[in-house]
């Protein structure tokens, strides 16, 4: 699978779409998308986007962040390493920014986005923002961890997790998300589209939070064999 095989099927999708008499689309982006980005996975979204635009359907384009709850990725796997290793590397200054929006309020969003008419572009962002460092440092301190941060280029971190993803069966991240997350990409000056803070769910979750490793591909496997026996 590849990001232009991703654009070529979702423009199929919203043509059936459109042939089959629906009249409103609502499209799960991501926040800074850009035709002009160097990294595919924004470029694709925009792609995406602008696909959804020309249709001539009404939509509602919902750009999210991160999203927090108890079944995310990212949230989960930082606590996870948090509790495992006496050190955490954090790829160059630490200060890119991350604005996590809470999965319910995400869901609501949608729901919402669906109902009302009209044409419109939402960045799906919570009350708070953090820098990653900030973010590392809160976890560590709801799940009750000591922690020593230490700062290392990004292809230092990166052949870390590549290292880890291989023990533990997973892609924990690629290239292009950290350079996207280096870049400040999951960061919006929007207003808040949702309550829920994180340091408030984390002081009541994270005692569980990153208790086991989250895995993408097994999270994805596990839902493409079920698809194909037919659950």
């Amino acid at each position: 699978m590849t990001f232009e095989t991703a654009i070529r099927n979702s423009r199929l999708l919203i043509n059936a779409a459109k042939d089959a008499g629906v009249r409103r689309i609502v499209h799960v982006s991501i926040v800074n998308p850009s035709l002009d980005s160097a990294l595919g996975y924004y470029r694709g979204k925009a792609q995406v986007e602008q696909a959804v635009v020309a249709s001539g359907l009404e939509y509602a384009i919902v750009r999210p962040t991160v999203i927090f709850g108890a079944e995310d990725i990212l949230i989960n796997n930082i606590a996870w390493f948090v509790r495992r290793f006496p050190a955490f590397a954090i790829p160059g200054d630490g200060r890119y920014r991350v604005r996590p929006i809470y999965v319910e309020d995400m869901a609501r969003l949608l729901a919402d986005a669906a109902d009302h008419p009209g044409n419109k572009v939402i960045d799906a962002v919570g009350p708070e923002s953090f820098s990653f460092e900030d973010l590392v440092r809160l976890i560590a301190e709801k799940s009750g961890r000591r922690l020593r941060l230490i700062h290392v280029p990004m292809s230092a971190a990166y052949v870390a997790t590549a290292v880890t993803g291989r023990l533990v069966g997973d892609v924990v991240l690629t290239w292009q998300e950290y350079e996207g997350l280096m870049s400040d990409l999951l960061a919006s000056h929007a207003p808040a589209a949702g309550p829920t803070r994180l340091s408030e769910w984390l002081t009541e979750n994270g005692d569980r939070v990153g208790r086991r490793y989250a895995s993408e591909v097994q999270r994805h496997y596990e839902i493409t064999s079920g698809n194909q026996r037919g659950h």
